[in-house]
């Protein structure tokens, strides 16, 4: 036979899948990162916040596991302590991350601008509004109720602890569509500001949008962001669109509030049969 049949979804979008974190609250994704600084400068091993950034959006105790495998942090801990550090040193690290993170959390939880409008523009298209994050079941009951109250409430919330493995893998969306009962996954949108976020989706065979600006690849502020030379400020911005391209993302924008028109045309994609 020359010719077989090929099932091909060409409906629209069904739903969108948020990160927390520098995707709709705490702008620069600060809350984690100083924390884990505050972690590691507990055993006598300062780290840098570039180095406490670089394996943000996995699950928080992952991340801390990721940051001590750096060249340099184990050479510095083994400097300190006689030893590479092993896995009972990650565990004590997490069992102290979790109560200083669970402490600042609410500092972090304002909106980032445009969340509310990007949510209602969502809404209007019928979509179901999903989310992942590493964070653990107990900070997320936290954020859960501060974003609330901030006027953001998702219609479901999937956190590393809930599954097996936390981003690069994709249960956390998988679980996502399940809870939402939505399918196929060509018809989901995750939209992230790490690079793991675009693995997630990627991996869960999703339609995926990258954030370079409000989150964890710019790593500042809006207000640091706006007082920065120009030149430096295009630099960092070209260099996080470039690491989002280059991560798989189907598309890479400044923000949330860039997400809606983008659905419009991943909506024309699948309708002439194309998929993630």
């Amino acid at each position: 036979m020359e010719f077989v049949f090929q099932r091909s979804y060409r409906g629209p979008l069904k739903a969108v899948i948020l990160d927390w974190a520098g995707t709709t609250m705490d702008y620069g994704c600060y809350a984690p990162a100083v924390v884990f600084v505050k972690v590691y400068k507990r055993k006598n091993v300062p780290i840098t916040m570039e180095q406490a950034r670089v394996p943000m959006g996995a699950h928080k105790k992952v991340h801390i596991r990721q940051i001590s495998r750096m060249e340099e942090v184990s050479q510095m801990w083994e400097k300190v302590h006689g030893r590479k550090p092993h896995e009972d040193d990650i565990e004590a690290m997490f069992q102290d991350f979790v109560p200083l993170q669970l402490a600042c959390l609410a500092d972090y939880a304002d909106l980032i601008p445009g969340t509310l409008e990007a949510v209602a523009a969502f809404r209007k298209r019928d979509l179901k509004i999903g989310s992942t994050t590493g964070y653990t079941g107990e900070m997320m009951k936290l954020l859960v109720e501060e974003a609330k109250k901030r006027g953001y409430e998702p219609d479901a919330t999937v956190c590393a602890t809930d599954v097996p493995a936390g981003r690069p893998h994709p249960w956390m969306c998988l679980k996502n569509a399940f809870d939402l009962q939505i399918y196929p996954m060509e018809a989901l949108v995750k939209v992230g500001d790490t690079l793991p976020d675009i693995w997630e989706g990627l991996n869960a065979g999703m339609w995926t949008i990258g954030l370079a600006k409000t989150g964890n690849e710019m790593g500042l502020t809006e207000e640091e962001i706006d007082t920065l030379d120009p030149e430096v400020r295009e630099m960092k911005m070209a260099r996080a669109y470039q690491r989002m391209s280059q991560a798989g993302a189907h598309y890479v924008v400044d923000g949330i509030w860039d997400v809606d028109p983008l659905l419009e045309e991943i909506n024309a994609r699948l309708a002439r049969g194309e998929r993630p």
